[in-house]
């Protein structure tokens, strides 16, 4: 067996002969050469002397424990050197876990797709064929993965739940590979889906509102696309702000059909990234120059008027962040986007005094001179 992780992974290699041995005999005036071919054994010698039943005990005992490099290792001699063994396709399966939980993506994807049926799996089989396109996703694969996924979510014979699980992940992975307009139709279709069922009680919370999260992701990648230039006269700056505000205002949009679905980590989620948009939308607006074409004094009052637009900016930010933090500790969801969400909260807070007391400081412009 060969993993990455080979300090957890007490792999010994042994080489009998090194090199061809060359044993000379005279016979007369003759000398033969007795060349011996070289010889490698791969193993695991303390693995060596357990059977299947041993090796998978000892795999569970060590996943349950988080030893995770172990795991792997028990359960994928088990997997080499037991083909015959009732435990292989568990042990298979539980060696790709372990093998993910040290984001070894290559080696868990081998041990998966041993097992994986996209086209016609259920149990272990289908469940390896959603684990193939996980590994393949981080490694960056993605139109790999959505062969997987398309093949999972066309399957007629498949619970909807199911096939909106593929069809959400095939939408995720069209999006990180470029393809947002694709990525649209695909996670669209979806909603729509979700939206004609009659119980809605069939499809996980989880995936309608994850599906809704990236179409937010899809218009926050728009809006991001969008760049303030101030070389451009204030007509035209003006349209681009405009034009970037309502990419934010469609994001939220969608954000805010992820929160109202109800699941606490895509709500928390989708919290945080709609007071990231009014933070975004801030940082642009302040670093952006004022337009070329005004006067010291018009800029001026350029930027005062901006200045007032901007602090509504901090406020929104704050009052989403703290929505958002209000509903993480009501349901009691625990994530990445909760962290953030309170860092982000504290520098909103702390920004919004530093306008404050910038404004105070700041002298109001001059009257601007009439010709």
């Amino acid at each position: 067996m060969t993993l990455s992780n080979r300090s957890n992974l007490l792999i010994t290699s042994l080489l009998l002969l090194g090199c061809s041995h060359v044993k000379p005999i005279a016979t007369g005036d003759e000398k033969h050469e007795v060349k011996f071919e070289e010889v490698v054994i791969l193993g695991d010698l303390e693995l060596e002397k357990l059977n299947d039943e041993e090796l998978f005990a000892g795999g569970t005992s060590f996943f349950a424990s988080e030893d995770y490099a172990q795991a792997a290792r028990y359960f994928g001699r088990l997997a080499d050197f037991h083909p015959n063994s009732i435990h292989r396709r568990a042990a298979l399966y539980n060696a790709g876990l372990a093998l993910e939980k040290l984001k070894l993506w290559e080696e868990a994807h081998q041990r998966f797709q041993e097992l994986a049926d996209a086209a016609r799996g259920t149990g272990d089989s289908l469940d390896a064929a959603f684990r193939v396109a996980e590994t393949l996703y981080h490694q960056q694969r993605f139109d790999e993965a959505v062969v997987v996924l398309r093949v999972i979510g066309g399957r007629e014979d498949l619970p909807i739940n199911k096939r909106m699980e593929a069809r959400v992940q095939q939408g995720i992975c069209e999006l990180e590979s470029g393809q947002s307009d694709v990525a649209e139709m695909t996670l669209r279709k979806v909603m729509s889906t979700w939206q004609d069922l009659k119980d809605k009680d069939l499809v996980d919370e989880y995936f309608p509102a994850q599906a809704q999260f990236f179409m937010g992701e899809i218009y926050r990648l728009h809006y991001e696309a969008v760049t303030l230039d101030a070389d451009k006269t204030s007509d035209q700056l003006a349209k681009d702000v405009e034009y970037k505000a309502e990419l934010l205002l469609s994001a939220q949009g969608h954000y805010l059909r992820a929160i109202r679905i109800g699941n606490g980590y895509w709500a928390t989620a989708a919290g945080a990234q709609i007071g990231g948009l009014y933070e975004n939308l801030y940082e642009h607006m302040m670093n952006a120059p004022a337009p070329s074409e005004l006067s010291k004094d018009e800029g001026a009052i350029y930027s005062q008027e901006l200045r007032k637009k901007i602090r509504i900016l901090i406020t929104k930010a704050i009052t989403v962040y703290e929505r958002t933090l209000e509903a993480a500790e009501r349901i009691g969801a625990s994530s990445p986007f909760v962290e953030r969400t309170r860092d982000s909260l504290k520098r909103m807070k702390d920004m919004l005094l530093a306008d404050a007391k910038a404004e105070e400081e700041t002298p109001p412009p001059s009257n601007v001179p009439h010709g």
